[in-house]
């Protein structure tokens, strides 16, 4: 019965795994520029931006006026008296200005121009977003690596104990051993735990950048590939058409090159008409103003203001330029840095790969044939295991770093 409730909870841990959706970094990409709210914010920003553009084509709205014209304060002088007209008029007033078209040209780019920064930022969002999903990918591939060496190791450790309980009881072995391998097994149950729960938590934080619910259940694709990379992707001209913050400068600067414009153009004059009524009292003949009218906003103790944002636009490009200068010399520094420490690992683990790992397996295994063969004792076969578990982490420790390395100089470059 025990082993029969032991089958039916192994089918539904595989049925389980099974069920469990793989998904690849291209398909997590796809969910991220899908679904993360941070891109449809900025799109909605731009889209707003872009309507209140539209208001640049305005004009100032009509003023109109109603009221007494030249009519003295006492009423006595409105009649008509002694062959003269009364005094006084009831005036109705309507002005209203034309802007400058080329000022509406000038303010309609600048606003709509505006836009074009908040898009240009979405692939800054896009690559953070896509860095945090590639490290926790990465880290997640290695954690199952270790899982699957932790399970084989378990297996081993209790073939060596029911091993050196049989010798024990038939007087052909020590015991002393058995308590080594007992504590290396309940210390490999306890990383197996860990691993687990680390495992969770790049679930969640893989879900939490998809925007899906954080218990979403899916499995990683443990197959990785090193990027080719070469020092020629990490020259300035390089990074200047790759790097999306280089980008959202560039168009800084030109916002801040129209937006200077539109300043400039509100120095132009206007021009305007105003109309006015006048019905007179008693006898008064009707009669009516008719004036051009014109802004100049060139006068001097008028144009200060439009000068002076005119000229900090200027300083503030020379600031952004600097800025943009300043990420570069950073980013390619940052990304040879960490070229020449992918490359020693890869070195690294090459050596682990080819030499250190095959040559303490092969030494495992020999001393697994001697103590199968009553020809070597539990701790030797113990102490053989653990020097190629050791090595093991080591090695997945090493790849996992290299493939953080990876997911940084992805993200200094911003391969997609």
């Amino acid at each position: 019965m025990k082993r029969f409730q032991i089958l039916i909870g192994l089918m539904l841990v595989t049925t389980m795994a099974m069920s469990q959706k793989l998904l690849t970094m291209q398909e997590i990409q796809s969910a991220i520029l899908a679904n993360h709210p941070a891109l449809k914010m900025l799109d909605a920003e731009a889209r707003s931006m872009n309507e209140e553009a539209k208001g640049a084509y305005s004009w100032m709205p009509p003023e109109l006026g109603a009221g007494f014209f030249q009519t003295p304060y006492d009423p006595g002088r409105w009649k008509y008296m002694n062959g003269q007209p009364g005094m006084g008029a009831f005036m109705i007033s309507a002005q209203q200005m034309f802007p400058n078209k080329k000022r509406q040209n000038a303010e309609f780019a600048y606003m709509n121009a505006q836009s074009s920064v908040e898009l240009q930022k979405k692939d800054v969002v896009v690559n953070e977003l896509l860095f945090t999903a590639r490290k926790n990918y990465y880290d997640w591939i290695v954690l199952e690596k270790k899982l699957k060496v932790l399970n084989e190791n378990e297996k081993l450790l209790k073939f060596m104990m029911q091993s050196a309980e049989i010798r024990y009881k038939n007087g052909l072995g020590k015991i002393s051993a058995y308590y080594k391998a007992k504590a290396a097994l309940a210390n490999v149950e306890n990383m197996q735990i860990m691993l687990q729960n680390e495992i969770v938590q790049k679930r969640i934080a893989i879900n939490t950048v998809m925007n899906r619910n954080t218990e979403e259940p899916f499995s990683v694709d443990t197959n990785y590939v090193w990027y080719g990379f070469n020092r020629a992707m990490f020259d300035s001209a390089s990074l200047m058409k790759q790097r999306s913050d280089i980008k959202v400068i560039d168009r800084m600067v030109e916002v801040n090159k129209l937006e200077r414009t539109a300043e400039l153009a509100k120095l132009k004059p206007e021009f305007g008409i105003r109309y006015d009524h006048m019905t007179g009292w008693a006898r008064q003949p009707v009669m009516f103003t008719a004036m051009a009218m014109v802004k100049i906003p060139l006068a001097r103790w008028s144009s200060k203001m439009n000068k002076a944002k005119a000229e900090s636009l200027v300083w503030q490009n020379e600031a952004l330029q600097n800025q943009q200068q300043m990420i570069i010399n950073e980013a390619s520094g940052m990304a040879a840095n960490n070229y020449s420490e992918l490359e020693l690992k890869k070195k690294q683990m090459k050596l682990y790969e080819q030499q250190i790992i095959p040559a303490l397996r092969r030494n495992f295994q020999t001393m697994q044939l001697g103590y199968e063969q009553n020809t070597e004792e539990l701790f030797q076969l113990f102490d053989a295991w653990e020097a190629l578990n050791m090595t093991q982490m080591d090695y997945f420790d090493q790849l996992q770093k290299g493939l953080q390395m990876q997911a940084e100089l992805m993200k200094i470059l911003e391969i997609k």
